[in-house]
């Protein structure tokens, strides 16, 4: 049996490449690591190869090409010994409609090797930490989306993982469902020192939880680093100005033009990103005043995740698609690959 240190919680990737027959590559030699009880936000457009590589660090798909090392074990080398290690709450739940909660959490800690009294325990303390306790007993059949998910995430903590991978876990979710959701993966990495690698497609949720943001696109990772750190590149805010006249909107915008190129604004306002920052709003403010333009209203914004995702993919990222598929779809090539 292989020996487990606790400092292993994390996650080495180097040069990790996925291809697939008469398809894409889709990871095309990603280097990234993972710190233990760190909360790793990994973010791209659809088909950058976000849900490919979380396959690869899963298991379910073998790289094409170099390594990767997951809880201390490689992911090739090592298959049975990561999925010990590991949980893992992918983009659909895997939920029979005619089980309840209980016998879903009963089934896993059983396929765990738990015993039946830690089974009992484990089930009961997991279904009361995401708020399932008075559904316990219904069929997960009438559950609604965000309790389905709730239990698929109480499934994934059955054997106690030192790392989870969360694959757009609050896609479809409502504002209550999706707070919760984040208490709790807050909860886990501070108190039991989980690692957790978050999949999201919600700019926000990663703002909110991650240490540390991934963003891939076209199978590479095109930036990393804090949040805090990737926006100071954007580095400029910008400026919104509402006239209170509707026919000065116009000469706003030749205001605006001394101070910076032009900015995404709300509808009937102008927006400008500051050529040399925040310290040019006090000028902004004068050149509207020396102009006799009076303003409905005058906003600052920081610069975002948004922002940031925009200047290194060129793509907006505006949450899951309408209908809620995966944002890859398997290939043949793929689906053989997991057993399909």
């Amino acid at each position: 049996m292989s020996t487990i240190r606790s400092d292993d919680n994390g996650i080495e990737v180097e040069a990790l490449v996925r291809e697939f027959k008469k398809g894409p590559r889709a990871v095309d030699g990603i280097d990234l690591e993972v710190k233990p009880g760190e909360i790793y936000g990994f973010l791209g457009p659809n088909g950058a190869g976000k849900s490919t590589t979380v396959h690869m660090l899963t298991t379910l798909l073998p790289p094409t090409a170099g390594t990767a090392r997951v809880a201390g074990f490689d992911v090739v080398e090592q298959g049975p010994d990561v999925r010990d290690a590991i949980g893992v709450a992918l983009q659909e739940a895997a939920l029979d409609p005619f089980l309840t909660a209980r016998e879903h959490m009963r089934l896993q800690a059983g396929m765990h090797g738990l015993s039946k009294a830690d089974s009992q325990r484990r089930g009961d303390e997991l279904i009361e930490r995401v708020g399932l306790t008075e559904a316990a007993t219904r069929k997960v059949g009438g559950y609604s989306g965000g309790m389905k998910r709730r239990l698929d995430l109480a499934l994934a903590l059955v054997h106690e993982p030192r790392v989870l991978f969360l694959d757009e876990p609050t896609t479809g979710l409502d504002v209550q469902s999706r707070t919760a959701l984040w208490d709790e993966v807050v909860r886990l990495s501070r108190q039991n020192g989980v690692t957790v690698f978050l999949t999201t497609q919600y700019l926000e949720e990663a703002d909110a939880l991650a240490q540390r943001v991934g963003i891939i696109d076209s199978g590479r990772i095109v930036a990393e680093g804090t949040p805090d750190s990737l926006k100071a590149e954007i580095g400029r805010p910008t400026v919104e100005a509402t006239p209170a006249n509707e026919g000065d909107l116009e000469r706003i915008e030749r205001v605006f033009e001394q101070f910076g190129e032009a900015a995404p604004a709300a509808l009937g306002a102008a927006g400008v990103r500051l050529r040399e920052g925040a310290e040019e709003l006090a000028p902004v403010v004068r050149a509207l005043d020396a102009e006799g333009i009076t303003v409905h209203n005058l906003e600052i914004h920081a610069p975002t995740l948004d922002d940031v995702f925009l200047a290194k993919t060129g793509k907006r990222l505006e949450g899951a698609d309408a209908d809620g598929q995966a944002e890859e779809p398997r290939t043949t090539g793929e689906m053989e690959a997991v057993g399909a």
